[in-house]
């Protein structure tokens, strides 16, 4: 006999607990995880990695300082960042499972598999339910080349008891670069290997490449064209063999080449559901294959960016679908996004490069702001910030900030997008200034 619950989750990270909340107001429900309860993001992925950036941000405001006011740029102390990260980690899992268990919400730790359309077995137990939202992330990829058992992950960097020396990192993505500055701050000499030359391909080219050189005069180096083909250990070190005549000798090395789907463990086919190997295949209401089974965030084959916010609105309008039966299809609203490096790229909406293929449609507004106050104050070396606009009614559709302070501008234009804020409604605000806040004016044509 199988226990029977309204709906069962597959996932205890941003996405499925949001779901599990949201239902456990209405709903029996269970939620089953086999790894850090809290998932990815608060465990070994966003949260951690911010904390680290914290003290990256404190250093580059003064490093920007110096001769203004400044004097002494401070280090930073790797073992004691840790532990400040650690303070908050180390609390994620048992928390969560204490706020789901506190919600009515039952929890199960075990690898679950599908044994039927409608259940699921973990261990010995199998555990039936109306409906299921699968939950279960993305890992990092390891390449397999040879050697490829000495690579580490993203996991691994988060945490290092000591910062290796010389550290190579395998891609040009989020987590390579952001970890990269991380590395580079705390003053490892660092190596990015890129099979192309470019990095962040999402964004606006120009802007990366700002961004590249100002990582390169951060001391770290780009390999660019460059492909790793094989890890050699000798003794504490790596020998790195790559398809051109580069030979790099490091004392770490991290693959960041990408994520994929954790779903080979499932036996998705049991249960009628389809795959790809970007994820699993839905519909614009977030249904597998299998009517009675959704999935929602990073797991899911999708051209949304892949998010914690974006798995949690995602779990949201899952469990109101659950409970209503009537919901519509899924909307998205503008997300964000924001990569942490030195300095920080963010973008929204309308990507640059389609609005400039269309120009009897958009309008767009390129500035350099380095020298506004806002950036000036803070010695900002470069800062830039484009917005565009839907020619029409000139409404705000789509922004792209180069920035130490991005993610806040981007924040705040996101929000004037999201509530068609027009030039005239804003000059009609008092904001408090001098602030990032109060040139948001400027920013419309």
């Amino acid at each position: 006999m199988a226990t029977k619950f309204d709906t069962i989750i597959i996932g205890a990270g941003p996405g499925g607990n949001a779901a599990a909340y949201a239902l456990a107001k209405q709903q029996h429900v269970l939620v089953i995880e086999n790894n850090l309860w809290g998932g990815t993001c608060p465990n070994r992925g966003c949260d951690p990695k911010k904390m680290l950036y914290s003290a990256v941000e404190a250093q580059d405001q003064a490093h920007h300082l110096q001769q203004f006011g400044l004097k002494g740029v401070p280090e930073i102390d790797w073992p004691e960042l840790m532990a400040f990260k650690r303070a908050y980690t180390d609390q994620i899992p048992s928390g969560t499972l204490a706020g789901l268990q506190a919600a009515n919400i039952t929890t199960v730790h075990g690898q679950p598999r599908f044994v039927a359309a409608d259940q699921i077995q973990v261990d010995q137990t199998r555990y039936q339910a109306d409906h299921f939202i699968i939950a279960t992330g993305q890992a990092p990829v390891v390449p397999e080349i040879n050697g490829h058992e000495y690579l580490q992950t993203s996991t691994d960097f988060l945490a290092l008891p000591t910062l290796p020396r010389r550290i190579a990192f395998i891609g040009a993505g989020y987590v390579a670069l952001e970890l990269a500055n991380i590395a580079a701050s705390a003053g490892a000499e660092v190596h990015i290997l890129q099979h192309n030359q470019r990095i962040l391909r999402d964004f606006p080219e120009d802007y990366t490449q700002l961004l590249s050189a100002a990582m390169t005069a951060k001391g770290i180096t780009f390999h660019w064209d460059t492909e790793l083909t094989t890890v050699t250990k000798h003794d504490d070190r790596y020998s790195l063999a790559t398809n051109t005549t580069l030979q790099l000798n490091v004392d770490a090395v991290f693959a960041a080449s990408g994520r994929r789907p954790q779903l080979a463990s499932l036996d998705l086919a049991v249960a009628g559901i389809a795959a790809t190997a970007k994820g699993l295949t839905v519909d614009d209401h977030l249904r597998t294959t299998n009517p009675h089974v959704y999935a929602v965030g990073d797991v899911i084959a999708k051209k949304q960016p892949k998010l914690t916010p974006v798995a949690s609105f995602e779990g949201r309008y899952v469990a109101h679908t659950i409970l209503a039966a009537t919901a519509t299809a899924i909307e998205y609203p503008f997300t964000p996004q924001v990569v942490y490096a030195s300095p920080q790229i963010a973008q929204v909406g309308v990507k640059l490069a389609d609005a400039k293929k269309q120009p009897e449609r958009y309008q767009i507004l390129e500035q350099d702001v380095t020298q506004w106050y806002t950036f000036n104050r803070i010695k900002e070396p470069t800062a830039k910030v484009t917005t565009i606009f839907e020619r029409a009614d000139q409404r705000l559709v789509g922004a792209v900030v180069y920035a130490s302070i991005a993610e806040e501008v981007i924040n705040y234009l996101t929000l004037l997008m999201t509530q068609q804020v027009t030039k005239a409604q804003l000059d009609q605000q008092i904001l408090a200034y001098p602030s990032p806040g109060s040139d948001l004016g400027y920013y419309y044509v």
